[in-house]
């Protein structure tokens, strides 16, 4: 893990982060995880997923924790307030159990297929966790998949697993959806 670096998503590092995604079709089936902030996976013509979220990500509002090996990002987990990420799935099921929103969600994490089962989901998680300080802090969750035991095809884990959530220092909330929960943790910030 030394040989790997953390990046916030920014204009600097958005080519970084689109070649990844490239390379990946376009994580989940070309979707670039813009589903979280519209509710749409499949745009029309007139802005594709990736100008729309470049631009989200020049507005500001689509931030994420890159990980990288070398000059290529590797790995990424997206995290952004409720406003900027509103979407989250099995929203139902979510929405009965909320006591206070949070201050900031992790709705995906996302590593290169060539470089899976070397922990670095678990990076970019606390990547996002380290951002998250310098922003300022607050309580943050996360959904991850919550099958102990049982094996899950990568392509399901779009944010984890509760076993890896737990080892950083996340508590486990309630059940969302089928096979998920809300694990919550409060991350002091730092200075």
């Amino acid at each position: 893990m030394s040989d790997y670096t953390i990046k916030a998503l920014d204009r600097a590092t958005w080519n970084d982060f689109a070649a990844m995604v490239e390379r990946n079709t376009g994580l989940f089936s070309g979707c670039w995880c813009t589903w979280f902030h519209d509710g749409v996976c499949e745009r029309g013509p007139e802005e594709k997923n990736p100008e729309f979220k470049k631009r989200m990500v020049e507005a500001g509002i689509a931030r994420a924790a890159l990980v990288y090996d070398g000059d290529d990002a590797v790995a990424w987990a997206e995290f952004g307030t409720p406003e900027q990420l509103p979407n989250i799935h099995h929203r139902k099921q979510y929405l009965e159990g909320v006591v206070a929103p949070p201050d900031y969600r992790i709705t995906c994490i996302y590593v290169d297929k060539k470089h899976r089962k070397a922990g670095l989901a678990a990076a970019a998680l606390r990547g996002a966790l380290d951002l998250i300080a310098a922003d300022g802090g607050g309580l943050v969750e996360g959904y991850p998949q919550d099958t102990p035991g049982k094996k899950v095809n990568p392509s399901f884990l779009y944010n984890g697993t509760r076993h890896m959530y737990e080892e950083a220092g996340f508590t486990y909330d309630r059940p969302k959806g089928k096979n998920h929960c809300v694990m919550t943790r409060v991350v002091d910030p730092v200075s």
